[in-house]
């Protein structure tokens, strides 16, 4: 799965930071021809084959991120150019360096439609579909199971409110039956009170039995009467008795 090599695919006689690059990349020294290459782009940032190039030296370097980036520089004008289908398949590359399966399946597919007979492009086109695959059913799978967990919280939920609601009703309902008792009680005091004459008060009486009341008082008033007067009248001779003038 090494990147097609690319040196002096886009060269071009007239460019010699290119040519340079080129060069250094031959001989392996990646650091120097990756300056070449950045100097030739100072120039022309839009340069195919500088930009191609320095995704190569990038990409033996280890720096996939500027390499993917190299290469999105001429994805507008590599495709039609006569070595598209290298270009594709560089951009798989760098794809399945960055785990981008998907990215990789659709650069090699591209590059194959193109050059049907690489068998490398071939065997890293299977290589990333697998892979893909397996990064998607892995998906699915976590899905699921999150889906469960939450449909099994959503249960667990549920039963807690359920439990809650029955709670509160069974709160409700003792209240009332205690209000009920309470309510029950008072009536019962309440009646209780209206039975008996309250403190201070004088029970009722019938008006018959007022009546007999005041005839015995008055009777009794002119007992009293009677004798008090005889008291008197008897005090009043017995003084007068005494009286020796």
């Amino acid at each position: 799965m090494s990147l097609m090599s690319a040196v002096g695919v886009y060269a071009q006689v007239d460019r010699q930071d290119v040519r340079r690059g080129n060069r250094d990349f031959r001989k392996e020294n990646y650091r120097e021809a990756e300056i070449d290459y950045r100097k030739a782009l100072v120039k022309d940032s839009l340069s195919v084959a500088a930009n191609y190039n320095l995704a190569n030296t990038l990409y033996r370097e280890g720096d996939m991120a500027n390499a993917a980036k190299a290469l999105e520089q001429i994805k507008e004008v590599a495709p039609s150019s006569a070595s598209a289908s290298d270009y594709y398949y560089n951009v798989g590359d760098v794809a399945i360096a960055q785990q981008n399966w998907q990215g990789a399946v659709d650069a090699f597919r591209q590059s194959l439609i193109l050059n049907p007979g690489d068998m490398d492009a071939k065997e890293n086109y299977i290589y990333a579909k697998k892979k893909l695959e397996e990064q998607q059913n892995q998906q699915q799978n976590q899905n699921n199971d999150q889906n469960q967990g939450n449909q099994d919280q959503n249960n667990d939920q549920n039963q807690n409110n359920d439990q809650n609601n029955q709670d509160q009703k069974s709160d409700q309902n003792q209240n009332e039956d205690n209000r009920n008792d309470n309510q029950n009680d008072d009536q019962d005091r309440n009646q209780d009170q209206k039975n008996q004459p309250q403190q201070g008060q004088q029970p009722k009486i019938t008006p018959q039995a007022a009546q007999q009341m005041l005839q015995a008082i008055q009777a009794k008033e002119k007992e009293t009467q009677d004798k008090v007067n005889k008291q008197k009248a008897e005090a009043l001779k017995s003084r007068q008795k005494d009286k020796n003038w």
